[in-house]
This record gives C-alpha cells, structure tokens and sequence, in this order.
C-alpha cells in the first residue's frame, strides 16, 4: 500500500488522528505501533486500518493536517491590507512558534529520519509543509508588489527568503540540540532582522 492512497473521512476520523499524533510524538514513526495508536485512539485495530491502511499514510495525514492547520490560521488572521512589515511581523511569530513547538520539531525530525527509506515522506511533507506556507505569503506578496508597497521579480524565491531569515540562529539550536527553548526577546530579534533584511532587499 502506498501512501498516494485516499484517505477516508468518516465519523471516528478524528479520534484516530488524535490519538495517531499523540503515539508518532511519544515514540516517534518506527517506534509507533498500531496497537499502541489505535488504544490511544479508543478504536478497534480493524477501524484504523479502514481509515487508514498504511503506517505511513496515517503519519502523513497528521503532518499535513498540523501543518495546514498552521497555515490556516496563519491565512485567517493576516489582514492583506497591512504594510508588509505589520504581516511580515505575524507571518514570522506564527512560523518560529511553530517550527519551535514540540510537534514542528518531531515532525521534521522523524521525515528526515524516515527519508531514505520512505522519501515520500519527506515529499508530502515538503508538500504540506514548507509550500503551504510559501503559498500563503506569496499571496500577499503579490497584493503588496501591485500596490507598489514591494518590488519583487521572483515570488517564490522572495516567500522562501523571508522564511529561511526566520530560523537564521534559531533553527541551527534547535537540530544540534544546543537550545530547546527562545525566549520573547531572543525571537523578536530574529523576527526584526529578517524583516529589516527582506524590506532592504525588496522594499521600495
């Protein structure tokens, strides 16, 4: 079974998600058993595989919903009409929370893991992941350039810009294990200077 498979929907789908996450963060993917996941989900083993036939299809779904989740809120409270360094200044807090929050980090953790034996994983990802987020704030790009707030040629490459200023510091501790925990001052520094870099870059 492959993990291009579709996923059903249906009245426990929730409840087997909830409790898919809370086993993929205790135990990561190789460790994760369906017997664990599917009493922590308080369904029947039959019940999850009719929801979800494929291991990998499961851990995937919980990735993808956590990062489109993430996106989502990002995309509902990000008011277009705003100077870019207003949006940029949320878009950045809502991207270093997560990508510091205990979830962002095991599920990068356990993609790179997994990504020379399933590197479909690291694919759907990037997929629900990284270009989610990149769609989002192209979007205001876009509306921010037509109203002559930016001067920017390569959209895509602008969007990943910004994103890549965002971890500068932070994301480096956070892989070699050197720092767990930012405090207030030490994100706003970040989120400072990579506005104040991308406006020098692309403000007009």
């Amino acid at each position: 079974m492959t993990t291009d498979t579709a996923v059903r929907k249906g009245r426990k789908y929730d409840q087997v998600l909830g409790g898919a996450q809370e086993i993929f963060l205790r135990d990561g993917f190789e460790g994760a058993s369906v017997d664990d996941i599917a009493r922590a989900a308080g369904v029947s083993k039959a019940t999850l595989y009719s929801y979800f036939p494929d291991k990998r299809l499961l851990f995937m779904e919980v990735a993808s919903v956590q990062c489109c989740r993430q996106a989502d809120q990002a995309l509902c409270t990000m008011d277009m009409s705003l100077p870019p360094p207003a949006v940029l200044r949320e878009v950045a807090h809502r991207f270093i929370a997560f990508i510091c929050s205990d979830m962002g980090q095991r599920i990068f953790r356990i993609c790179v893991a997994e990504a020379d034996r399933f590197p479909q994983l690291g694919r759907q990802f990037y997929q629900s992941g990284p270009m989610t987020m990149r769609r989002a704030l192209r979007s205001y790009l876009e509306l921010a350039a037509a109203r002559g707030e930016l001067r920017i040629e390569d959209m895509d490459l602008a969007a990943d810009q910004f994103a890549e200023l965002c971890k500068a510091d932070l994301w480096p501790k956070l892989m070699f294990g050197v720092q767990s925990e930012f405090d207030q001052a030490e994100v706003d520094r970040i989120v400072e200077g990579a506005i104040d870099t991308f406006m020098a870059r692309y403000g007009t």
